[in-house]
């Protein structure tokens, strides 16, 4: 009897019992190295990185592990992208907003000054266009994004003199993350993009007259109240900002049908817990913040009107020049329009009432 008979006659345990090895190809073990935009001080934002490269390992058996490496391990926390896209690493994670000086198209899939809320940017992605459309757009950076976490509304940044009026901006330099820098120019102001580890320095030392990050419970952590004392809301360029875990495109087309499906549920996963994280521990970490003597302060309504008026302007001009960014907006601008419309009905009523209740 040939081995091929033994195997159909007998079964697997015929073929055990007669000593015949079955072939079995043992799949090689997989090690990517992922490269973050962050320290590993922000265990809400860099943790991200951490809770993706573990779910990755559980749910593959520890056959497919990646190492994290906080920004300025493998690379600068600006040089990712083309870490990525050059195959240096396997998968990035970071804030597309970054790399807006590459094609202003990049902030789309991250905020935007008074665009989508964090709800709002994970439905366009995962059942709008969202997530079609910017993996269209990062293909020529042989990209394949994922969502990566959100950090839900910021706040409005930590400021050294008060903001009294529209007329502060003029002159402030400010270090504000990605692509509302063009709006704080537009107001008059010289944005300053600084990675999240520089920025105490900067603001110590005065080279910064204020500096944004993410909220209370980063900030904390960051130490920005003990140099400035002023801290403004809502952070109107970054309502819902989603972050993004970037994979080389070749990189994820080697994988198994089984290992695509681990890194996108590791991503969606990620994805959830990062918000959750900042929920619930931005209220107890903004009561200390209070309790040390910070100003929590609204940003003027002027302030809020020039920003407003300056970031459409702006948007137009970037539709009538850069087709890449026209095609996205356009597509982002309407779910914008009627998601807003449905939040105002719901959402936005329940919060208001609930917020003015003494619980």
């Amino acid at each position: 009897m040939d081995r091929r008979s033994l195997i159909k006659n007998a079964g697997i345990a015929g073929v055990l019992a007669a000593g015949v090895a079955p072939a079995v190809h043992a799949q090689a073990a997989i090690r990517w190295r992922l490269a973050s935009s962050f320290p590993k001080s922000l265990d809400t934002i860099f943790g991200a990185a951490d809770t993706f490269a573990k779910k990755v390992n559980e749910m593959s058996g520890g056959k497919f592990t990646v190492s994290t490496h906080a920004a300025g391990e493998l690379m600068p926390a600006f040089g990712v992208v083309d870490g990525v896209q050059n195959g240096t690493v396997e998968v990035a994670h970071t804030a597309p907003y970054y790399f807006f000086g590459k094609d202003e198209t990049f902030a789309l899939g991250c905020a935007i000054p008074f665009g989508l809320n964090s709800r709002q940017m994970t439905a366009w992605m995962y059942d709008g266009n969202g997530l079609k459309l910017m993996r269209e757009f990062y293909t020529k950076y042989n990209i394949v994004n994922f969502p990566g976490g959100n950090t839900g509304c910021q706040m409005g940044g930590w400021y050294r003199k008060q903001i009294k009026s529209a007329a502060d901006i003029k002159g402030l330099k400010f270090r504000v993350g990605g692509f509302a820098g063009k709006v704080i120019e537009r107001m008059g102001g010289v944005p300053q993009n600084i990675p999240g580890g520089e920025i105490y320095q900067a603001l110590e030392k005065g080279t910064i007259d204020a500096a944004e990050w993410v909220g209370p419970y980063d900030d904390q952590k960051l130490g920005f109240n003990k140099v400035a004392p002023f801290y403004h809301y809502p952070g109107w360029w970054e309502g819902g900002p989603q972050l993004d875990f970037f994979v080389n495109q070749k990189a994820l087309e080697g994988l198994s049908a089984e290992n695509r499906a681990i890194v996108e549920c590791a991503a969606a996963f990620a994805h959830t817990e990062m918000q959750a994280k900042y929920d619930a521990r931005n209220p107890t970490a903004l009561k200390q913040l209070v309790g040390a003597k910070t100003k929590v302060l609204p940003f003027p309504k002027d302030v809020l009107d020039l920003a407003f008026k300056e970031s459409m302007a702006l948007y137009s001009d970037l539709s009538a020049k850069n087709p890449s960014w026209k095609k996205v907006y356009d597509d982002y601008s309407s779910f914008r329009r009627d998601s807003n419309l449905w939040f105002r009905f719901t959402e936005a009523r329940f919060d208001s009432f609930m917020q003015a209740q003494k619980l």
